[in-house]
């Protein structure tokens, strides 16, 4: 008969376990804030509802304004729902206490990247799904598709490290205010919403070169060029943000 051992093994879960619950907890926390819910998916959707009907009153076509929607989704979780919610955890000292467990700063940092990769997808998901009810008929070039894929990635990343420079320099309250001035200005202003050739022509050059426009022209016609853009941002804001970022405020 075989003796039962029930000595202690006590230790860390793996690394992949460790990362994957921080993820799921981060992600399950973002969809049940009334706000990041807001910003995430109500407001598209009303913006893709009321395009769909309204859209031709203001010189806005559908097809043109529903991979735009998609483009905006991406902004809104990654950088204004990543700069808020980094912010106050920042405040509450939540990150210097996770730095302490096994899970470490790499772990936080790949659980953040992996719960807003959670939610964008289920954003992603969730827009395409209404814009197709609507009547979105998007193209399918495989050179466009692929284009898109890519500026999605790199945009996530210049969005993400925006938003940690500036939850992890400044207040709570100063990155909560912000973070939502930012997002209207790149909503209207930014290229995102509105194609740049809607914008005055000597804003046009300037415009072009946020990564906000980058996204959405990649979205909108698979420009390539914007693939530049959007690397340049991605490679300087992450840069930056491993510089000035401070664990706790």
């Amino acid at each position: 008969m075989t003796a039962l051992d029930f000595t202690p093994a006590a230790g860390a879960a793996p690394r992949s376990r460790q990362v994957w619950a921080h993820a799921t907890t981060e992600a399950s926390l973002i969809l049940r804030n009334g706000e990041q819910a807001l910003l995430a998916l109500v407001i598209p959707i009303g913006i893709l509802v009321a395009g769909r009907f309204l859209g031709s009153r203001f010189g806005l076509d559908f097809p043109t304004l529903a991979p735009s929607v998609l483009a905006l989704a991406i902004w809104s979780s990654c950088f204004t729902s990543l700069a808020i919610s980094t912010g106050f955890e920042r405040r509450y000292n939540v990150l210097e206490r996770l730095a302490a467990t096994p899970l470490g700063k790499s772990g936080i940092l790949l659980g953040k990247a992996t719960a807003i990769a959670l939610v964008t997808g289920v954003q992603l998901v969730v827009l395409l799904g209404v814009a197709l009810v609507l009547g979105w008929r998007p193209g399918l070039d495989p050179v466009a598709l692929v284009i898109a894929v890519v500026a999605c990635l790199l945009a996530a990343g210049a969005f993400a490290g925006l938003a940690l420079c500036l939850a992890g320099t400044a207040r709570p309250e100063i990155t909560l205010a912000v973070a939502n001035l930012v997002y209207l200005i790149g909503l209207v202003g930014g290229g995102i919403l509105l194609p740049v050739a809607s914008h005055p022509a000597w804003a046009r050059p300037i415009i072009s070169l946020l990564p906000t426009a980058a996204l959405g022209e990649a979205l909108r016609n698979g420009t390539a060029m914007t693939l530049v853009v959007l690397a340049v941002w991605c490679a300087g804001t992450l840069v930056v943000a491993r510089k000035v970022f401070r664990w706790t405020s």
